[in-house]
């Protein structure tokens, strides 16, 4: 069962915001000017990146004023698109203190600081008072976390009635165990996969009714053959994850992507309204 020190751990990255400044000079963006879409490619640390929150986002209703919460907010990335595409204000919660510094940082140089607040704090007691949020996502954070009744209980009392949760996870939904490491764990026990009955089940035991489900099996394996692709034509692009994952990111996607393909896990998306 993975600890919250070991993820916090497993995510921390020294150096992380000068990478990113350097990743950014490197693909010809200047870091004093930055739109949010530049970051883009770094800080949507899920399966298909910025297309994936604007997938998961138009499904949610999400309209200008709202409150939002991202649930393990990782670089900020998808917070900062709902605030600026949405007109949400928007905050981040996430365990790992180097994620929170850099995606602060980042949301100052977008001209997002007053729309956008990250905080470090754990999906298990979230920093709010209840009934706060008007809207809430999970994106790729369940894989590392057991307790799934508890998390979906703790999103559910920061939400008032009728708010949508979207969450967009990776799943088990064949035999076997991915190839380790993958992007949320160096070994299995890190790993907290769950299948989407498991997710439904505690989903319905918060207070949650799931209204759309999709699984993105065949996005995904078309996300990694064009990031393949790409990577055989033009080399490694100067501005990517390999600078949030470390030396092993090649290893890392590898696996994932095998899992994927060989049927044992698939992100899924699931649309929920708090009841």
């Amino acid at each position: 069962m993975p600890e919250e020190t070991d993820v916090a751990a497993h995510y921390a990255r020294d150096g992380l915001e000068a990478a990113i400044l350097a990743g950014l000079r490197a693909a010809g963006r200047d870091p004093e000017r930055l739109a949010p879409a530049d970051l883009a490619p770094v800080d949507e640390f899920h399966i298909g990146g910025r297309e994936a929150t604007e997938a998961l986002a138009g499904q949610l209703d999400l309209r200008p004023g709202q409150a939002l919460l991202d649930i393990g907010s990782g670089l900020g990335g998808a917070a900062r698109h709902f605030a600026q595409a949405h007109g949400c204000r928007a905050w981040g919660v996430d365990l790992t203190a180097d994620f929170v510094a850099v995606a602060t940082s980042l949301a100052g140089r977008v001209g997002l600081a007053d729309r956008v607040r990250y905080i470090e704090g754990s999906a298990l007691a979230l920093p709010f008072p209840a009934g706060t949020f008007d809207a809430a996502t999970l994106l790729h954070v369940g894989m590392n976390i057991a307790d799934k009744p508890a998390l979906f209980a703790e999103a559910r009392r920061v939400l008032k009635p009728g708010a949508a949760f979207g969450i967009y996870d990776v799943m088990r939904t064949g035999d076997g165990e991915p190839a380790y490491p993958v992007p949320w764990a160096t070994t299995a026990e890190g790993s907290a996969l769950a299948t989407p009955d498991a997710y439904r089940h505690a989903l319905a035991g918060a207070g949650f009714s799931v209204t759309a489900e999709r699984n993105r099996r065949d996005f995904a394996i078309d996300f990694f053959r064009r990031q393949r692709a790409g990577m055989a034509e033009h080399g490694q692009p100067p501005l990517g994850l390999h600078l949030v994952m470390g030396p092993e990111a090649g290893r890392k996607i590898a696996h994932l992507a095998a899992a994927i393909e060989a049927g044992v896990v698939a992100p899924v998306e699931m649309i929920c309204r708090a009841t």
